[in-house]
């Protein structure tokens, strides 16, 4: 099976590479890409678990852009780990992270909520290149009891429209899957369904993106059904995923439910500008 859409804890994920691996191989998966948030930081320790217990890990990533003030995740497959522009774009993405979890501790300490900061902030620390965002904040405000889960902690006052929220500064998609592609590697328009944003696709189409996630969770048979037309319509490949974050993430566990099929994979893989890297 394949599952091109993990993450660990070198972003939001609640696995660590080594875990997360042992854990999708466990599941069947014998090919998968860990596609953490605007970081690489995880992908080595996958890549080396994935030697011993018999699990392919690609080059992954998920990218968040920025169109007129909504976030719109970009996944990235086969690029090159190290491209050095690749690198600077993330680091400057994972500063944003760190500028935009501080003016949302600073919001919720106006309402009286207060968060050790300190604690929250140490976590792009722990490991190098870790990106931090949302659910670090979020996990926060559930230990300390101000509210019951993480959806309550987004729903009160993470999201858009909420009293802590603030938005991201960031690239146009349009930019990143340029930047994929001068990295080596296809881009994929992150689980359109949940977006509310298919009227970009086409125009990103036009401008270089290579495939749309099909399979997604969040996607019933009608989307994938969909999207997968669209796809077809627009020359573009097909990716999919699990969209794994680990345990009690509160999200859907569909580690070895939603996988790529393998004739699509294999599209995509030949749309590689460098085959062979990841």
């Amino acid at each position: 099976m394949i599952d091109l859409h993990l993450h660990t804890t070198a972003s939001d994920g609640r696995s660590t590479p080594e875990r997360l691996i042992e854990r999708a191989a466990r599941r069947g998966i014998r090919t998968c890409a860990v596609t953490d948030h605007d970081t690489v930081a995880g992908l080595e320790r996958a890549r080396l678990t994935g030697e011993r217990v018999g699990v392919r890990v690609m080059a992954g990533i998920e990218i968040t852009a920025v169109a007129n003030g909504i976030d719109v995740h970009m996944l990235g497959y086969f690029f090159d780990p190290v491209h050095a522009e690749l690198a600077e774009f993330l680091a400057a993405q994972r500063e944003d992270r760190k500028r935009r979890v501080t003016e949302m501790l600073d919001r919720l300490e106006g309402l009286g909520i207060v968060l050790p900061r300190d604690t929250i902030l140490a976590k792009s620390l722990k490991m190098t290149g870790k990106a931090i965002g949302r659910p670090a904040i979020a996990q926060q405000l559930v230990a300390l009891g101000h509210v019951k889960d993480i959806a309550e902690a987004f729903d009160r006052y993470l999201t858009p429209g909420r009293p802590a929220f603030v938005s991201r500064r960031g690239a146009a998609p349009a930019e990143v899957v340029q930047l994929i592609a001068r990295a080596g590697g296809v881009s994929s328009f992150a689980h359109p369904g949940k977006l509310g944003l298919d009227d970009r696709i086409a125009p990103l189409a036009a401008a270089g993106l290579t495939a749309v996630e099909v399979f997604h969770p969040d996607h019933d048979q009608a989307a994938v059904e969909k999207y997968g037309a669209m796809a077809r319509s627009l020359g573009l490949a097909m990716s999919g995923g699990s969209d794994y974050h680990g345990p009690s993430a509160g999200r859907i566990d569909a580690l070895g439910q939603v996988t790529l099929p393998p004739d699509a994979f294999e599209d995509l893989w030949r749309r590689a500008p460098r085959i062979g890297r990841g």
